[in-house]
């Protein structure tokens, strides 16, 4: 691990100690913090009743609760130190041991289960991938422990986002679409018409 550690550190290398990429890194950090961002876009989801705002709520706690479960569990096994040098940022100093990034894995874990289109998913996990970048950045892990949050926090969502969806139907992404004309017809007649 410290092989890939000191590869992955030393590419970062070179962007540390520049005030712009240093805030960046901050600001993206910061709204991954406490899940800032993910209940910020569940409120946007939310914001008209239906199954649309049930998944969204759904879709945020299951999120939360399991991957804030699973990161304790897992940094209390492992329990590895975190970097000596953290970079000077205004970011929230880490108190927890060190594997895996718990704001990674949050981040991937709720990607994946709040997103309800592939364009929403592929956005979030862009995101989650900012996230993962700026700890980097930030010298707050090691990058074997933001790979980690990563991997853990994607298996994660993954499993969950079927089961939100079992839970939540009807929501957007899911109903099944209609073509124009074939209303009041018979399934036979629509195949007939297809022909």
């Amino acid at each position: 691990m410290s092989t890939i550690d000191q590869a992955v550190d030393a590419a970062f290398e070179p962007l540390r100690g520049r005030p712009k990429v240093d805030r960046a890194a901050a600001v993206v950090s910061n709204l991954a913090d406490y899940g800032f961002i993910w209940v910020l876009l569940a409120g946007l989801k939310a914001r008209r009743r239906g199954p649309d705002r049930r998944r969204a709520i759904v879709a945020l706690a299951t999120a939360g609760f399991t991957s804030l479960l699973v990161s304790r569990v897992v940094k209390a096994a492992v329990e590895r130190q975190r970097p000596e040098d953290h970079l000077d940022a205004s970011v929230r100093t880490p108190s927890s041991s060190s594997f895996p990034s718990g704001h990674t894995l949050a981040a991937f874990c709720t990607a994946f289960v709040l997103g309800d289109s592939e364009a929403g998913t592929a956005a979030n996990v862009g995101f989650a991938a900012a996230v993962a970048a700026s700890r980097v950045h930030l010298r707050a892990h090691h990058p074997t422990d933001v790979i980690g949050g990563a991997v853990i926090g994607s298996v994660l969502g993954l499993g969950l986002r079927p089961i939100v969806d079992v839970v939540t139907p009807g929501s957007g992404g899911r109903r099944p679409r209609r073509r124009r004309g074939n209303r009041g017809m018979r399934p036979a007649e629509v195949v007939l018409k297809e022909l």
